[in-house]
């Protein structure tokens, strides 16, 4: 490896990252820890103390749950969120979305966060990066497309996506859909232009005092590594960058071609290990098939009543019952998955706004009373049985049960899926340190994913 200059690799940290949800945030951490970046995921604003117990890393995260969240909440929450992170000192402060851009002027408003957040970075553009080839998610023209088995689908058009229970996707143009949630000046580097020798000049043609997001396109290896080398030498005095992980698979990509990192170690092999747990809050089809496999498979698979767990006064029965039957199935040595719903399509889904409404909750209310409750019965879980390796599927599920568990961070030991590594528990708290736990989002992983995570290897 050349070795590298004052320049090129600024002593301290790299890059601080703010994760729209928890299971956005390590796949953020996956993608730079695999890099062979040393990356720390904190679950509450870092503090001195916290990072002096990790000298070498490179790159922080502060996981959030913003995705599921209304502006107003954002205008309270992220101001003090992103001065933590600028004040680390990172050259490019990034507000972590999901690749397939969940968000809608209502719910996760990416748009509010951008005017937020450039405000803490002294950056003349704003660059937004969105295609990971790696998670298949590919960016051409502004328009954002993603595979399902192998079928590319225009995000508009995406069948999930396209059906989100609370921030559909009707329009695949980026550029119109954020448009929609702020009014700052969008321009687009595409992917022809990014290709050219013109695309430097062009973001400083582009750049202004009104900090204008510049989206680039990423649709291949050539484009993504290009697409990182116009951030990282366009970086100037420091930017904010709302974007996926497909900025830090840009940079990446850059660093090794620019003699900075070597080729991509990799991540290990996750050992196996006999008996896992696992609670889902996804509605994701492809979740519904991983919950399919695990029953076809030997795991104990139960439903949390979702009547009966909103229910003000018998959703703590619904909650021990639960409890109840998986510190059974673990004990005669059978894995678990505790699950609100199976799909879009199934019952629990469909008659979800009735089912709030009949417990007196709003419909986001309802759904962070879902997660607490699944957390309950993760915490309750791993307090009467012993367990080393857990499973939490569905953004804003995983972030109200990596809460509830008392962990202060996270870090990246070992590989399972593209984007739902297997993380390592930082807590003060001695039955939760050392726990390994993986945050899986509703998209991420192949039918046989829980399985692979007891087997710590993939699984045909």
């Amino acid at each position: 490896m050349n070795a590298p200059t004052s320049n090129d690799w600024p002593a301290g940290l790299l890059l601080a990252y703010y994760g729209d949800d928890f299971t956005g945030s390590t796949d953020a951490m996956e993608a730079m820890a695999a890099a062979g970046v040393p990356t720390l995921l904190c679950l509450d604003k870092p503090t001195p103390e916290l990072l002096a117990r990790f000298p070498g890393v490179r790159c922080v995260g502060l996981a959030g749950s913003s995705r599921g969240r209304g502006p107003q909440w954002m205008n309270d929450a992220l101001p003090g969120a992103f001065a933590s992170l600028a004040a680390l000192g990172a050259p490019i402060l990034q507000y972590k979305v999901c690749s397939t851009f969940d968000s809608s002027p209502e719910t996760g408003s990416i748009g509010r966060a951008i005017d937020i957040g450039v405000k803490h970075m002294r950056g003349s553009w704003s660059p937004m990066i969105v295609g990971a080839p790696r998670l298949k998610r590919y960016q051409a023209f502004g328009n954002l497309f993603a595979t399902v088995d192998g079928v590319g689908y225009r995000l508009d058009r995406h069948p999930t996506m396209s059906r989100h229970p609370v921030t559909p996707m009707n329009e695949a143009d980026l550029r119109v859909h954020l448009g929609r949630q702020t009014a700052r000046r969008i321009e687009l580097i595409d992917m022809v232009q990014l290709r050219s020798l013109d695309a430097t000049a062009r973001v400083r043609a582009l750049g202004g005092d009104d900090t204008p997001v510049v989206m680039i396109d990423v649709l291949d290896e050539e484009t993504l590594a290009a697409a990182g080398k116009l951030v990282w030498e366009q970086r100037g005095e420091g930017v904010f960058s709302a974007s996926s992980s497909g900025l830090q698979y840009a940079l990446a990509a850059h660093w090794r071609a620019s003699g900075l990192l070597p080729e991509a170690p990799g991540l290990p092999t996750a050992r196996p290990v006999d008996v896992i747990a696992a609670v889902s809050g996804s509605c994701s089809p492809v979740t519904a098939g991983q919950i399919r496999w695990a029953r076809a498979n030997g795991f104990h698979v139960e439903r949390l009543d979702l009547r009966r767990a909103l229910d003000k006064h018998g959703g703590g029965a619904e909650i021990d019952r639960a409890v109840g039957v998986a510190v059974a199935a673990i004990g005669r040595g059978q894995s678990i998955v505790v699950h609100s719903a199976e799909g879009p399509d199934d019952p629990a889904v469909l008659e979800f706004n009735a089912t709030a409404e009949s417990a007196g909750l709003t419909r986001q209310d309802a759904a962070r009373r879902v997660g607490a409750g699944l957390a309950e019965v993760m915490r309750r879980v791993l307090d009467q049985a012993e367990l080393s390796r857990v499973v939490v599927a569905g953004g804003d599920s995983s972030g109200e049960v990596a809460s509830a568990l008392g962990i202060s961070a996270l870090s990246v030991i070992g590989g399972l899926a593209p984007g739902a590594p297997l993380c390592q528990a930082w807590s003060d708290l001695p039955r939760r340190d050392g726990l390994e736990i993986v945050l899986k989002g509703g998209q991420i992983g192949e039918a046989s994913f829980f399985g692979s995570v007891r087997a710590g290897a993939s699984l045909s």
